[in-house]
């Protein structure tokens, strides 16, 4: 494996790969004095952004010091980027700094996938436009791996906002490749066209959909990706598709409630159902920077302890 770009790429050998390091890297590094390893010591890692992202940017960044790389944190906003400058002549200039590995999220799908073509170290996606979100699909799976036990034959249900949605595009790929079975539940409107091709169960109704989960994954409302009205009303979405108090009631007693963040409280999710014991977001923050070691330290090493 040389790059992370999709989760649709990924054999199942290599996501349970992913998952068994990163549970050594939770192992190792937790309880430490000092939470690093000197496994990637002497290697360069640059986060690319295009897009405004403090969670992503900032767990690879914790992830890559805990491994003890040097960190380069490139923003497109206050860079060469803002003058013009193509993503071409940027990775030629990050390939001549000696980068040997690049994190980058980009607005344009496909970005991540150009960007191999003009580098010769490690490309990672951290989201590219509604195409795909690798790292936060394995993170999600690693979390339900720890919560629920295993993956495999469990039932999932994700709601929301599945047409603007990279996140739920690298979950739908990678959960039904580990042996989950998938259910998108939204409105018409914000389902894909191309939804029929995908490995999943579709619902229209959130209530009748809840029933027989082992999670449930509420998306954002993604407003600045909405050129058009989807639906009618913030308080109507809400009443629809929202999880409350009484939907949570509806969930078998050992379900969580997964959220990737960041929340529109009281639009998907209520407060009092972000902050409950049955979800896990803040555990899924924690748990993006260990299976961010996990991948770094296998793209940067092969595997291979130095």
């Amino acid at each position: 494996m040389k790059h992370l770009l999709t989760t649709k790429e990924l054999t199942r050998d290599e996501a349970e790969l992913i998952l068994d390091v990163t549970e050594q890297m939770a192992e190792a590094v937790t309880g430490r004095e000092v939470p690093k390893l000197p496994a990637l010591r002497g290697r360069t890692v640059v986060n690319l952004f295009y897009e405004d992202s403090t969670r992503t940017r900032t767990s690879f960044e914790t992830a890559a010091k805990r491994l003890s790389a040097d960190v380069v944190n490139f923003a497109a906003k206050t860079s060469s980027v803002n003058k013009g400058e193509s993503l071409r002549d940027t990775a030629l200039t990050l390939q001549a700094m000696g980068a040997d590995a690049v994190v980058i999220r980009h607005p344009a799908a496909g970005a991540p996938q150009r960007l191999t073509e003009w580098l010769d170290g490690a490309v990672l996606n951290a989201g590219d436009g509604t195409h795909a979100h690798p790292t936060q699909a394995l993170l999600d799976a690693y979390t339900m791996k720890r919560r629920l036990g295993a993956v495999e034959g469990r039932t999932v249900a994700i709601v929301g906002d599945i047409l603007h949605s990279r996140v739920a595009r690298s979950n739908v790929w990678l959960l039904s490749k580990l042996g989950a079975n998938v259910r998108l539940v939204g409105p018409p409107t914000l389902l894909p066209k191309d939804i029929d091709e995908w490995p999943v169960e579709i619902g229209y109704d959130l209530d009748a959909s809840l029933k027989g989960v082992d999670a449930v994954m509420m998306l954002r409302v993604q407003r600045e990706r909405m050129h058009a009205a989807f639906f009618p009303t913030a308080n109507e979405y809400s009443r629809l598709y929202g999880l409350d108090e009484r939907r949570m009631r509806l969930l078998p007693d050992h379900a969580i409630v997964m959220h990737p963040g960041p929340m529109n409280r009281g639009m998907e999710i209520a407060a009092t159902v972000a902050d409950s014991p049955r979800a896990t977001i803040t555990e899924q923050v924690t748990n993006g920077v260990w299976v961010r070691m996990a991948v770094l330290y296998l793209l940067l090493t092969n595997g291979e302890t130095r």
